[in-house]
């Protein structure tokens, strides 16, 4: 499997990405840079966590316009992958890839911790190889991880099966007004969503650093899952 792995200024998360899918998975993994509109050949593009063009505007209102958008655009219509994470969330967003907008978290505070998501929906490429209801534990790092939609928009992701991930105690339950859990106030919980045909995903929270037992911490190997091939 080939993977893209976009970088735009201010992203800082693709080392993560790259280390992943190269050295744990053994898959071909390569930097692309937003200027550039060759995805050479990707089965799967990812758009990592950081801060492109340092938030400004609106976060990822910037990295919409790159060059490489384009490519990432035809990508995903001819049916290829796309997962974004956290500003790759963001950016998919702001690009139209992804319904909704991710507005600025409840307290208005920049959020570093370790989360739960809970698996909502196999039907996306991302969650193939998982089960409805596994619990995924890793970090968050955003100031701006609210998702937000309009409610007949969140009906329809509902009804579709679009939504991916939920924020979640240990156990995998999910209250979206107990702010220990849906830290960020997101609509329903809604930590990660994907679009009608599944091959464009995108999450807040980042499984990226969570897939080794030993640097894991708290969520362990727990976010490896959703990177793995399918069979």
């Amino acid at each position: 499997m080939k993977v893209a792995v976009v970088v735009f200024p201010g992203t800082n998360c693709e080392q993560d990405v790259h280390h992943v899918y190269g050295r744990l998975l053994k898959q071909e993994a390569f930097p692309v840079w937003h200027r550039e509109t060759d995805l050479k050949g990707a089965d799967v593009v990812v758009l990592p966590g950081g801060f492109s063009y340092g938030d400004y505007l609106r976060t990822g209102a910037l990295a919409k316009l790159s060059p490489v958008m384009n490519a990432v655009k035809a990508h995903a219509e001819a049916g290829g992958k796309v997962v974004g994470i956290c500003n790759g969330f963001q950016i998919l967003c702001e690009s139209g890839l992804l319904p909704g907008v991710l507005l600025e978290n409840v307290g208005r505070r920049f959020l570093s911790r370790f989360v739960n998501i809970r698996v909502e929906s196999t039907a996306s490429f991302f969650t193939s190889g998982m089960t409805a209801g596994d619990v995924i534990t890793c970090p968050i790092a955003h100031f701006q991880g609210n998702y937000f939609a309009e409610q007949p928009v969140l009906d329809d992701l509902e009804k579709r099966g679009q939504v991916v991930f939920r924020y979640c105690d240990k156990q995998g339950n999910v209250r979206p007004d107990d702010r220990g859990l849906n830290v960020n106030g997101s609509c329903r919980a809604i930590a990660g969503i994907s679009n009608r045909a599944g091959n464009v995903v995108g999450l807040m929270p980042h499984p990226e650093r969570a897939v080794e037992s030993l640097i894991g911490f708290v969520g362990g190997a727990s976010g490896l899952t959703p990177f793995q091939p399918a069979a």
